[in-house]
């Protein structure tokens, strides 16, 4: 009978340990997701940025030998990020796939010019640099005309900053939530170790002796909590990257790294010193507080 109810307590121990490692990967998986925007923050902003650019469109009856000079010129700019070269006849192909019907038959003639694509470095992606680049590119005898979004760009700046604004505020939001659920989870689970705290404190254990191995189970709790989590958070970051090819210019290894031992480091401090208190709780009831 004795032995039946040992395998019983064990049990509920066991699955006592297993909802708080769990609970406490679950929060800790979600500070990872957004200790990850915190992080990568300036990669997500350089990311957005370095996507807008312009086209320039080029004079008709240019040399190929033109064409290709141009772009070299534009590749060797401190300023430009990427530039593709687009022909006549590509940009025609391209608009009979987008409009599904053959435009040149029905006019007559090929009226889209030849352009260049270009892609901006981050720093320089701001209004007043992209103004600045145009009236240097105008002079250029290649080029016929700049075309580019400029509300776009002032749209972009104002949203960075109130998305960054957002990200703050919700990551020291939710760092408040996780504290408290974190902490109510291990209270939660000591609590039902009351009796046992107290019995050890009728045969004579002192508190530090009491505490120790609460204190080194909720490391180790931990401890298993931050590696699932930070499994987790690798299997969203590799399941973004088959989704997102992109991605793999915003995830930064040394960043990565960084956020992996923070989640870590914030699971073990949390989990040790939500123990030691809740612990030091019990220590300091009488045995009538313990029923309440």
């Amino acid at each position: 009978m004795a032995s039946k109810e040992n395998q019983i307590s064990q049990r509920q121990l066991r699955s006592s340990s297993l909802t708080t490692v769990i609970s406490i990967a679950l929060v800790l998986f979600l500070l990872g997701i957004v200790g990850f925007l915190i992080l990568n923050a300036r990669n997500i902003r350089n990311y957005v940025k370095e996507n807008i650019g312009f086209n320039i469109e080029l004079k008709d009856n240019l040399r190929e030998a033109d064409m290709q000079q141009l772009k070299k010129m534009l590749d060797a700019k401190t300023y430009v990020r990427s530039s593709d070269y687009i022909s006549k006849e590509e940009a025609a192909e391209e608009t009979r796939k987008a409009l599904g019907e053959d435009f040149i038959a029905f006019l007559g003639y090929n009226p889209l010019p030849a352009v260049i694509k270009v892609r901006l470095k981050a720093p320089y992606a701001n209004p007043d640099s992209i103004l600045y680049i145009e009236k240097e590119l105008k002079t250029y005898p290649q080029v016929n005309d700049i075309f580019y979004r400029k509300t776009l760009l002032h749209e972009i700046d104002a949203n960075v900053r109130k998305i960054s604004l957002v990200i703050v505020s919700f990551s020291f939001l939710l760092l408040l939530i996780a504290l408290t659920l974190i902490n109510n989870t291990i209270r939660l689970n000591i609590y039902s170790k009351r009796f046992i705290i107290h019995t050890m404190k009728l045969v004579g254990a002192t508190k530090r002796f009491i505490r120790r191995p609460f204190v080194w189970k909720g490391i180790y709790h931990g401890f298993i909590a931050s590696l699932i989590a930070i499994g987790l958070l690798t299997g969203l970051m590799f399941i973004a990257q088959k989704q997102v090819k992109d991605i793999l210019y915003i995830l930064d290894p040394d960043i990565i790294g960084l956020l992996f031992l923070a989640v870590m480091i914030t699971g073990i401090l949390i989990s040790m010193v939500s123990t030691f208190f809740a612990v030091t709780r019990y220590l300091n009831l009488k045995k009538d507080d313990l029923y309440y």
